[in-house]
């Protein structure tokens, strides 16, 4: 569940197959000016995000240069990612004194087209407020726009705004494909992997799990560099007052792409009172 921040050594940190969360992938990969990493992931579709720095990617006849651009964290500057089809050899090299880059994977069975998705192709959205203390953003990076060219696979950043509050919240889960009696769907699911970043980096915050309602659930505390896996469960998180806290999301359907949130029934009629709420869920397409 939680992976507490290390460093990897470019080796997967959600390997395929993973049992906690097996519809994902994810690896960092931290690189020096020209050096190169290659991968392949059968049965993975993937997605490359320079954490920081610049990249060149090749893809088996397609090119993506100057890739990135972000300075020391991911607070400069926006993000930009490449899409790499199932099975494909991905090669990134570092064009830059160094590179992190970030490599999201979700599960599925057909070989599309690769692609890139720069700056002006991001779809983002700003909700929540300082009063409620829910006010974020969200830059889709294969979000909504890139729907009909990826197969199962979200990958977006989201930032808290301003210094503490809470994030994921009114309280979800995405953990069932289920409908309801008059076959709408009201919940999908979709594995999720998270990786925090704070600023200051020595700030911290919290990770809720709860698995069943009415009765108490974990909680984990997250470092700079914390990955989550979430399989089951509701699942907000808050960042400590005086911070600021960033988390990579990757999300992989199991039988559909976009993504149906349930909402806590606790918690479920702040969907009405956190302005924008809507909007966010909209984008998860």
């Amino acid at each position: 569940m939680h992976i507490a921040p290390h460093d990897n050594q470019n080796k997967p940190i959600v390997d395929i197959d993973d049992p906690t969360v097996p519809l994902n992938y994810f690896n960092i990969v931290k690189l020096k000016r020209d050096e190169v990493f290659e991968y392949t992931t059968p049965g993975y579709e993937t997605c490359i995000v320079p954490a920081t720095g610049t990249v060149d990617v090749q893809a088996e006849g397609f090119t993506a240069d100057n890739l990135g651009g972000r300075g020391t964290d991911v607070w400069d500057g926006e993000p930009e990612g490449v899409y790499i089809p199932v099975g494909v050899t991905a090669r990134i090299i570092c064009k830059s004194d160094t590179t992190e880059v970030f490599i999201a994977g979700a599960r599925y069975d057909k070989v599309l087209d690769p692609f890139a998705v720069r700056v002006a192709e991001l779809d983002k959205v700003q909700y929540g407020s300082d009063d409620t203390k829910t006010h974020r953003k969200i830059k889709h990076i294969l979000g909504q726009q890139q729907h009909d060219k990826v197969g199962r696979l979200l990958v977006s950043e989201l930032f808290t705004v301003g210094q503490g509050g809470w994030s994921g919240f009114p309280a979800h889960k995405h953990d069932t494909d289920r409908k309801d009696a008059d076959g709408n769907i009201i919940e999908t699911r979709h594995d999720e992997t998270y990786n925090f970043r704070f600023r200051p980096n020595h700030g911290s915050g919290v990770q809720i799990l709860q698995r069943e309602e009415g009765k108490p659930g974990d909680a984990y505390q997250l470092m700079d560099g914390s990955t989550i896996c979430l399989d089951k469960g509701y699942h907000p998180c808050a960042v400590m007052p005086g911070y600021e806290m960033y988390y990579f999301t990757i999300l992989g359907g199991l039988s559909q792409r976009s993504l149906v949130q349930f909402f806590q029934p606790t918690h479920a009629y702040q969907v009405e009172t956190i302005p924008g709420i809507k909007d966010m869920v909209a984008k998860f397409k």
